[in-house]
């Protein structure tokens, strides 16, 4: 199997572990989300840890962590990857995984914006094209059900702003996820600590339970250890493309497996949001053809 083969599965695999994790988060409905964060949140530094440890890299950790700027970079990745937990987990648990596939649908688009805003990046027609259908998909969700879809505009927004801050560090990606989750987890402890105190904890009180709370560290990094992997062997445009299962089989939960409503409003916003990433992803292709050929042009020019 080559590189590029292994690349693909391996990304297929992080797609699917991350489009099938609602059903994990059902199965823990009678565990309150703050405490599900905080065992999320320990369970995998214990993982993540671990990981580095038998790699011997633990000392890219304390050099993530030696310095003031880095310090702070990774702290606020920390608050926003820990809000998109908290969120996508209390959503999954009141029904509303509709809209988590949504945010993570229009994900990319959002990204691209901040990079226009905060990057001063330019965009080619057909990406303006994306935005301005993502941004009537949600106008027109707002104006047919009264309300914005704000689960999953402030998923997209701190998922963008997470990916927009590790642009920032040098380190690899396992390596800058054990540096946040270690600055989360004494809060998750202190919170684990102050429920269990006052006889609230659920960890202990069943075996299934419990089990299932330690998993959540391995639910979060092997995705990511799959992302990690697949990254070094496939091109930006195959894994732009092979992420959009992750929001399919969240999609495919909410409606199929869990049943949720999907009104007409729903579904027009839907189509919008799919007709846009046909765009981009359009884009992302022509753009991508035309730097090779480039490159393969200037290689070919002979020296002067």
């Amino acid at each position: 199997m080559n590189n590029s083969t292994s690349g693909v599965l391996l990304m297929i695999a992080a797609c699917t572990v991350w489009g099938l994790s609602p059903i994990y988060y059902k199965l823990l409905v009678n565990v309150p989300p703050l405490e599900l964060l905080a065992h999320r949140t320990a369970w995998s530094l214990v993982v993540f840890a671990g990981l580095l440890a038998v790699q011997g890299r633990l000392g890219q950790l304390k050099a993530l962590l030696g310095q003031g700027r880095s310090v702070l970079i990774t702290g606020f990745a920390a608050l926003m990857i820990t809000a998109n937990w908290f969120l996508f987990i209390f959503s999954v648990q009141i029904g509303q995984v509709r809209e988590t596939s949504l945010g993570y649908y229009i994900f990319p688009l959002v990204a691209v914006l901040l990079g226009v805003v905060v990057l001063r990046e330019r965009l080619a027609a057909l990406q303006w094209a994306a935005v301005g259908l993502a941004a009537l998909a949600v106008l027109l969700l707002t104006l047919g059900l009264g309300d914005a879809p704000w689960i999953a505009l402030i998923l997209a927004t701190t998922f963008g702003a997470y990916g927009l801050i590790k642009k920032r560090l040098t380190a690899g990606a396992v390596v800058s996820v054990t540096g946040e989750v270690l600055l989360l987890t004494p809060l998750a402890l202190i919170w684990l600590g102050t429920i269990h105190a006052q006889g609230k904890g659920v960890f202990g009180s069943d075996f299934q339970t419990s089990a299932l709370l330690v998993f959540s560290g391995f639910l979060t990094a092997l995705p990511l250890i799959f992302f990690s992997a697949a990254a070094k062997r496939v091109d930006m445009a195959t894994m732009g493309l092979l992420q959009y299962i992750n929001p399919t089989l969240q999609f495919f939960c909410a409606v199929v497996l869990f049943g949720e409503p999907m009104t007409t409003w729903h579904v027009a916003a839907f189509g919008l949001i799919w007709a846009a990433l046909a765009l981009y992803s359009a884009s992302g292709y022509a753009r991508g053809r035309a730097r090779r050929k480039s490159a393969m042009t200037s290689s070919a020019e002979p020296p002067l």
